[in-house]
């Protein structure tokens, strides 16, 4: 290599790092009263850098490159190689720093926040489809610099090309789960944060990825679902529209509660508690069969948690105070004895002797008939004499 080449290398080598300085250190300035700006930082420091020292570089040695020794033309795929690796690491940076940006605009702190989570799902699902396709577009780009396979590169880009290796992987699972998860980030019926019903399991979305979905359960278990299991089985989601919930706590007491008292009680109850939502509190008598009454409580909450605490809370000070105010409401267990009259026992059986044993008429005993029947099967079987048996 001439001496020129490697000065004018070192050269572009000084002012890349001198131009990452410089705008590193503006919005250093700028991240002192913007947000954007440290988030920026913090995201794309590194590969900003990367790509503009390997883009001078590159295109150094393009200026410098005026033989064609197989040796130069390596040197120049690898800087050319290394620069849209940089390039893509970086314009995936930016795609995650748009989408931090947009989503700080919608809080998922506040009690109504459906439309928040909705708008990060949307954005955390397009951030990720975005970074496929930048992967996918430099892999392409970085085979149409090899001549050998310059032809599957441009495949990538023809449409027809294109279209085909979709079509081909549409029929495989894979890409039916990204199709699904797609779906599921733009159809609104299931979101980053909503409370779902999946297998018999209460938990929260916790993550939706192209391929599968992370629901977070009640006792910090996680079950990772394919997205396609959203798309083709019913499950039950708490939050689609808003929060808030009626549960029931039922009863099973005796007939002498007190349905009127015990309504008192609940409303005193629900009346000192945060738990309560204000809405709806309700205490009904919705059976009495099988000897026990049954009534059901109704109360509303503003969310899954604080209704499941809000039942527990109901349901320990109505059995407080049914032990304390109302003891003959407590379910029991009722069973009726009765003394049978005295007889005298006659015989070696004990059977009254003013009350003659009758025989009932049976298959095979009772009447002519019977006994024709039993005779079928109980008289002796003819024997017939012939030539066989004189022998």
């Amino acid at each position: 290599m001439e001496p020129n080449y490697l000065i004018a290398l070192s050269v572009a080598i000084v002012a890349a790092v001198a131009a990452t300085a410089i705008t590193a250190l503006v919005f250093r300035l700028v991240g002192r009263k913007e947000a954007w700006a440290r988030t920026l930082v913090g995201l794309a420091r590194v590969p900003f850098r990367l790509t503009l020292l390997m883009g001078t570089m590159w295109s150094v040695n393009t200026l410098f490159l005026q033989s064609t020794a197989e040796i130069e033309h390596l040197v120049d795929f690898v800087f050319r190689a290394l620069f849209i690796a940089a390039a893509t690491w970086l314009a995936s940076a930016l795609l995650y720093f748009f989408e931090e940006v947009t989503a700080a605009r919608y809080r998922i702190d506040v009690r109504d926040n459906r439309v928040a989570r909705r708008v990060r799902t949307q954005l955390r699902m397009l951030r990720r489809i975005g970074v496929v396709v930048i992967i996918i577009c430099s892999i392409g780009a970085v085979l149409l610099s090899i001549p050998g396979a310059a032809t599957l590169g441009a495949s990538l880009f023809a449409s027809a090309g294109l279209l085909s290796v979709v079509a081909g992987l549409a029929a495989q699972s894979t890409l039916a789960n990204v199709f699904a998860g797609v779906q599921l980030a733009f159809n609104n019926a299931l979101r980053v944060d909503d409370v779902v019903i999946v297998e018999n399991e209460w938990g929260k979305i916790e993550e939706i990825t192209l391929t599968y979905v992370v629901v977070h359960i009640w006792d910090d278990r996680r079950m990772v679902l394919p997205s396609t299991y959203f798309t083709t089985n019913p499950f039950q989601n708490w939050t689609r529209h808003n929060s808030e919930l009626l549960g029931a706590v039922e009863f099973d007491l005796d007939w002498r509660v007190d349905p009127a008292g015990m309504r008192r009680e609940l409303d005193r109850i629900v009346a000192q508690t945060e738990l309560w939502d204000g809405r709806v509190v309700v205490l009904q008598v919705t059976d009495a069969v099988g000897g026990f009454v049954r009534v059901r409580v109704l109360v509303s909450a503003a969310d899954a948690p604080t209704l499941f605490d809000l039942r527990c809370l109901v349901r320990e000070n109505l059995i407080d105070w049914l032990i304390t105010h109302n003891p003959d409401a407590l379910p029991l267990g009722r069973m009726e004895l009765r003394r049978e009259s005295q007889r005298e026992p006659t015989g070696a059986r004990g059977l009254n002797a003013s009350h003659p044993v009758t025989a009932p008429i049976g298959l095979f005993s009772g009447d002519e008939n019977a006994k024709a029947r039993a005779a079928e099967f109980t008289t002796s079987i003819p024997v017939q004499e012939g030539p066989a048996l004189e022998r």
